[in-house]
């Protein structure tokens, strides 16, 4: 079977991945964007407010050159350029020569255009002076960018080193993941032994642990199909050697009388055969509706009770044996029908195949508090103590008092044990007080 590609999209860790480092991007973007804008911002406040102090500065008076000339080419610094006319608008000093920035401004800050460029000029009045101090936009913009980029540097270097961080999380985290893929990729079709859960995340642990539990359902189906496969290879060959056997003799009989003793023997045989192989279907198609975890349905115990005597009332009749339901309380349990009425069945058959002619077979339904019970009690000979427990088991046989009796294929039981299992039911095998044989007892518990 070819296994799907992968996809990126379909992978946890590239998804984790993916959504992480795109999110730390965005967020580093995010917050690089407001604080360049944030500093800019700044930056300009706070170079208005040097602008402003420097022409506050100056209200006191002028430097000691105060020359219209300037300060001199060698000195001048064209980061501020400050001004100063007198109330008759005459320049009586200047920071840097030709400045060329207008003798009339408009008190306050503005943005004057002046030797192809834009100044940032703040004017201010005295009782005898104007005192100007302008600023190169550009130079301002300059430098406001700088401390800008200086600002965003740490985050432009945390986010790649918080991207490495989350990838190594996100990678150790999903490590564990990873090792149990591996674990089920590489074992063999016939290898059930359960996932390692050491170092899972509280997320997957349960998956695993529910993969577990399938692989440990999934064992005990393999073995028990294995056993049944075996029991009934060895159950089948001993009848179908008998059925040789008497072919053999129906071949070599001489006369009538000896041909017609064979052919019943061959019949009896085909007889026994056919309803070995009938409980091993049986057997099968009950375990194959508990693989397929069939939902369970309220189902009417005494109703199914006299199908179930319907379908042996004619192997009792046969025999003169008297069957009935002897009493029938009002009960209804969660289950399969069709397990059910072969659990009624079986306990049934069983009862009339050991019962001796002109004998009893009663059935009981019998409701309380705690449950229902299924009563099963016949005449016949009962079993020993020590075999009660036994019978339970696949294709093992009583004692040579019942199988000289009625030869079975040691499944009947074994089925009731098993559909009994299935609803949640007890199965108790004791001797029957009121007719002196064996009472077999189901017990279904209350379901609240």
């Amino acid at each position: 079977m070819t296994r799907p590609a992968p996809s990126f999209f379909g992978s946890l860790r590239a998804r984790l991945l993916l959504f992480l480092l795109a999110a730390i991007v965005l967020a580093a973007g995010a917050q690089a964007f407001v604080a360049y804008r944030t500093v800019l911002k700044e930056a300009d406040e706070i170079f208005d407010y040097h602008m402003q102090q420097m022409a506050m500065s100056l209200r006191s008076g002028l430097p000691p050159s105060s020359a219209v000339g300037g300060i001199g080419g060698a000195e001048q610094n064209f980061e501020f350029v400050v001004q100063v006319w007198t109330a008759d608008g005459v320049r009586i000093f200047e920071s840097a020569e030709q400045a060329a920035l207008p003798q009339i401004a408009v008190l306050g800050f503005a943005d004057v255009r002046a030797r192809g460029t834009t100044y940032r000029v703040f004017s201010m009045q005295t009782r005898s002076l104007v005192i100007q101090v302008a600023q190169d936009m550009a130079v301002r913009r300059q430098m406001a960018r700088a401390l800008a980029v200086r600002t965003i540097m740490p985050v432009a270097l945390m986010a790649p080193i918080l991207m490495l961080v989350v990838w190594w999380v996100v990678s150790r985290s999903l490590a564990p993941v990873a090792r149990v893929r591996r674990q089920v990729a590489a074992r063999q079709a016939d290898d059930l032994s359960p996932v390692g859960e050491e170092g899972l995340p509280d997320e997957v642990r349960p998956l695993v642990q529910e993969l577990n539990l399938l692989f440990e359902r999934v064992r005990h189906a393999f073995d028990a199909q294995k056993h049944f496969v075996a029991d009934a290879a060895h159950e089948l060959r001993s009848p179908l050697a008998a059925l040789k056997l008497q072919v053999q003799g129906l071949q070599r009989a001489n006369d009538d009388a000896t041909r017609a003793l064979a052919t019943g023997r061959l019949a009896a045989g085909i007889d026994r055969a056919t309803q070995l192989v009938e409980q091993l279907l049986a057997l099968a198609r009950h375990e194959a509706s508990v693989a397929g975890g069939a939902a369970a349905e309220p189902v009417d115990l005494p109703a199914l009770a006299r199908l179930a005597i319907s379908d042996v009332v004619a192997a009792a009749q046969a025999r003169r044996i008297d069957i009935g339901l002897d009493q029938a309380d009002a009960a209804v349990v969660p289950g399969h029908p069709e397990a059910l009425r072969m659990l009624l069945r079986n306990l049934l058959d069983n009862a009339v195949k050991y019962t001796p002619e002109g004998g009893r077979v009663d059935l009981r339904i019998a409701a309380d508090d705690n449950g229902v019970e299924v009563q099963v009690d016949d005449s016949g000979p009962g079993l020993p103590a020590e075999e009660r427990e036994r019978v339970l088991d696949r294709f093992y046989r009583a004692g040579q008092a019942r199988t000289a009796q009625a030869p079975g294929s040691g499944l009947g039981l074994a089925i009731v044990k098993s559909i009994a299992d299935l609803h949640g039911a007890t199965v108790a095998l004791g001797a029957s007080e009121r007719l002196g044989g064996l009472r077999v007892v189901v017990r279904f518990p209350r379901r609240r």
